[in-house]
């Protein structure tokens, strides 16, 4: 064995480093499509094209009844949230309403209907209006002195 002749590999190590390198481009492979979705998947193998229509991936899932109800209970609350928040981010577009009964009014107690006063109610307020009355003549009667009495 000359110290100028090249290494030989044994059979393991050969196998070994084969079996990184393919390793090697196997990731190398796999870290460009990830990089590259645009790329797509290309693919010749007849048996790659077979479906399975019963228990595919995209086949939608049959869900309990109660699971199905509280999903679309969940569905609805989330739909009322995102319509109760879009109306607090928009003030400007308004309230629209066609329902029939919203119309409708109340006469007898609504906020601007005026109070009805108990008569001793009214007699106070009379007693406080000719009291009111008669104070203002007596301050004008004072501001005036030139008008006779």
């Amino acid at each position: 064995e000359r110290a100028s002749a090249p290494d030989v590999e044994s059979m393991e190590e050969a196998e070994e480093k084969a079996k990184i390198l393919a390793e090697a481009a196997a990731l190398k492979k796999s870290a460009a499509a990830y990089m590259h979705p645009e790329v797509g998947v290309k693919t010749t193998d007849p048996t790659l094209f077979g479906r399975n229509y019963f228990n595919r991936y995209s086949a939608p899932e049959t869900d309990e009844d109660e699971f199905a109800d509280e999903r679309a209970e969940i569905l609805a609350e989330a739909a009322a949230l995102k319509k109760s928040a879009v109306a607090y981010m928009h003030p400007e577009v308004g309230v629209c309403s066609e329902d029939a009964t919203l119309f409708g009014r109340n006469y007898f107690e609504r906020a601007s209907a005026p109070d009805v006063e108990s008569m001793e109610e009214a007699k106070e307020r009379a007693k406080i209006l000719a009291e009111a009355a008669a104070l203002k003549q007596l301050a004008s009667d004072y501001m005036h002195p030139e008008v006779g009495v």
